[in-house]
């Protein structure tokens, strides 16, 4: 069974996207072409500054739903901790 990861996208406008999907690589490049996410067509994606992996798409998308109530606050302190890991 295949992974499924939650991600983190940082626009050019300092926003932040949060989604899900089971091919990291692939998504990442339909967000660039403005496929897929309907928010992301208006705010350009910058970079992935947060990634983490589930073993099924349900875990996936509950932990995505989770990050989305977070306050922006809060999201910046779950990629921060990240950045000070690596």
């Amino acid at each position: 069974m295949n992974p499924w990861f939650v991600y983190i996208i940082r626009c050019t406008n300092g926003n932040l996207y949060t989604g899900s999907t089971n091919h990291l690589i692939r998504r990442w490049h339909k967000h660039k072409e403005g496929k897929g996410a309907k928010y992301l067509r208006s705010n350009e994606p910058k970079t992935v500054v947060y990634v983490e992996k589930h073993s099924n798409r349900s875990e996936a998308c509950k932990r995505e739903y989770e990050i989305k109530q977070f306050a922006k606050e809060k999201k910046e302190a779950l990629v921060g901790a990240l950045m000070e890991v690596n």
